[in-house]
């Protein structure tokens, strides 16, 4: 037989002080958060049934989580990052807000800060030339009625051909592969960078732990991130994935969108090479951004998630 109590007055009245609805101190608003997660997790214990021994091992992996800085890997992995688009693409439906680039997680490994250069920059350190192949990125940032947007800061980072992004990873250098493109006066941006690889879990990490007990694997396809912002326009969160990988419409985190696939053209070319100032073959991505302008009274902003990493 279940038995169930968390419905009960005396529970939730226990559940309204543990949230700290009895006094007067405190976030009104992270109260109110707190009571609804300590209500609903009642009913989960109750509604399935969870063990003591389930519940604490539940606790344990949430530690183990923490320690290895990966809830925001999970975050995504779990759909819940691109549920948040989702929602946002409802509510502008519902605002009568349509067109320009589709939106798409951000995920955990942005960095703030990252050089700021006029019209074009060149992202790598050169450390991976001998493994890696120049990727010649451009695009053009324009709004909802074709016209182009300049002084637009094109914010982008990507991983290396290892998967591995800087800062978290401490062999490469600060901010390689990551730049901020102000847009020239007919909204272009431009930049010298490798081509990425894609990236899976760590094996032996609590997310990827998750994700084999739902049969799932934590891989991701090469892509390129992006923040598009402007004076009077909406932020723009959004990504590229690369056309070819295995993972493109199977990633893990669910980022991949219609109109967010980019193509890849590889030029074997000996003298077009030598135009560009390379030795080899290389690749041209070209990618424009459209983005809407801000509705009244002011522009939607960027999610000011704390992060750890905002001044590093």
């Amino acid at each position: 037989m279940t038995v169930k109590i968390s419905h009960t007055a005396e529970i939730q009245k226990f559940f309204e002080e543990a949230a700290g609805l009895t006094n007067d101190q405190g976030s009104p608003r992270v109260k109110q958060l707190v009571l609804r997660i300590v209500q609903d997790a009642a009913k989960i214990i109750e509604d399935l049934q969870v063990s003591d021994d389930e519940f604490w091992t539940a606790v344990d992996y949430l530690n183990r989580l923490g320690a290895r800085s990966e809830f925001g890997l999970l975050v995504p992995g779990l759909g819940l990052e691109h549920f948040l688009d989702l929602l946002q693409d409802a509510k502008d439906a519902e605002a009568g807000l349509s067109g320009g680039t589709p939106r798409t997680i951000e995920g955990p490994l942005y960095v703030a800060g990252a050089p700021i250069c006029e019209g074009e920059a060149r992202m790598d350190d050169g450390s991976e030339l001998n493994e890696a192949t120049v990727m010649f990125l451009e695009g053009v940032v324009r709004d909802t009625e074709g016209q182009p947007v300049a002084g637009a800061v094109v914010d982008l980072w990507h991983a290396n051909t290892k998967g591995n992004y800087s800062f978290f990873d401490q062999s490469q250098s600060e901010y390689n592969l990551r730049r901020r493109i102000v847009t020239d006066a007919a909204g272009r941006y431009r930049a010298r960078s490798i081509v990425p690889s894609g990236y899976g879990c760590a094996p032996d990490g609590p997310t990827q732990e998750c994700l084999d007990l739902l049969g799932r694997h934590g891989q991701r396809p090469a892509h390129i991130h992006f923040f598009v912002s402007a004076p009077g326009h909406r932020h723009l969160t959004t990504q590229i994935n690369l056309d070819g990988d295995q993972y493109l419409w199977d990633d893990f985190a669910y980022a991949t969108r219609e109109g967010l696939v980019g193509k890849l053209r590889f030029v074997e070319d000996a003298a077009a090479a030598e135009a560009r100032g390379v030795q080899s073959r290389f690749a041209t991505l070209a990618f424009d951004f459209e983005v809407q302008k801000a509705p009244a009274p002011a522009a939607e902003q960027r999610s000011q998630r704390p992060r750890a990493l905002q001044e590093a």
